[in-house]
């Protein structure tokens, strides 16, 4: 891990952070323009380099601009983002979304996945250890530029359809995190592509575990999914009933 300065850190931040919003590459011009760093575009883009070299940018072919490789956007995660907790009232509309369903195991996780994925805007995922899967939000990942390629998109439903390929995915976890985050190549050799995947694990009661969690692009708004990503496995784990 290289020891970055704080314009560097700034400039990367910047960075990510439009290019979670936009999914365009971006360039030293637009930082200097709507980020207010005290620095010209020609120091923002040699320090664009530096970052690049380092790891934590690179750029598309295509153009000029740069995007964060999974190196930086896992850096942002971890040490520059902040997250924005779910309000009381958020939390409590989310409850009674489901909670006539707490005593019906395959009602209450379907309900959960529909719910999480509403609020995301992400295709969200539910499974258990006996092998079932709940998946929610399919049409809102054909909204993200990132699935207007019909091969990106295929190669993700197509190991939505399998128990088999969430195992695999769940054994690239190799960290004691609550929330567990895999972006592109972490995903392993079946999501090859510009992937994320932002998951928890929970257990109920009566001991059924599983998992819960988002896919998307590798640019999800982490800073509001990780915390209701959370919260929907805590609310899984307070509320199941009999299950």
């Amino acid at each position: 891990m290289h020891n970055l300065t704080q314009r560097q850190i700034e400039i990367l931040r910047s960075i990510i952070e439009e290019y979670i919003e936009t999914a365009d590459p971006v360039g030293s011009e637009t930082i200097e323009k709507k980020h207010n760093l005290s620095a010209s575009p020609a120091t923002i883009r040699n320090e664009m380099v530096k970052l690049s070299e380092y790891g934590y940018l690179k750029k598309p072919h295509s153009s000029a601009g740069r995007i964060p490789t999974a190196m930086g956007l896992k850096f942002y995660v971890r040490e520059l983002m902040k997250e924005k907790d779910l309000s009381t009232v958020e939390e409590v509309a989310l409850k009674e979304k489901v909670w006539d369903y707490r005593e019906r195991m395959q009602r209450f996780l379907k309900e959960s996945t529909r719910s999480l994925a509403e609020k995301t805007g992400t295709l969200a995922i539910a499974t258990t250890n006996d092998g079932d899967i709940y998946c929610s939000g399919y049409a809102n990942i054909l909204e993200m530029p990132e699935f207007y390629d019909i091969d990106v998109t295929k190669t993700l439903l197509e190991a939505l359809d399998e128990y088999a390929s969430f195992e695999g995915i769940y054994a690239m976890v190799h960290d004691d995190d609550e929330v567990h985050i895999l972006i592109e190549d972490e995903l392993g050799a079946k999501l090859v592509g510009p992937y994320g995947f932002i998951f928890t694990e929970y257990t109920t009661p009566l001991n059924v575990k599983g998992r819960i969690g988002v896919f998307g692009p590798a640019r999800l708004r982490y800073t509001t999914i990780i915390p209701t990503v959370r919260y929907f496995a805590d609310l899984i784990e307070t509320s199941a009933k009999g299950w």
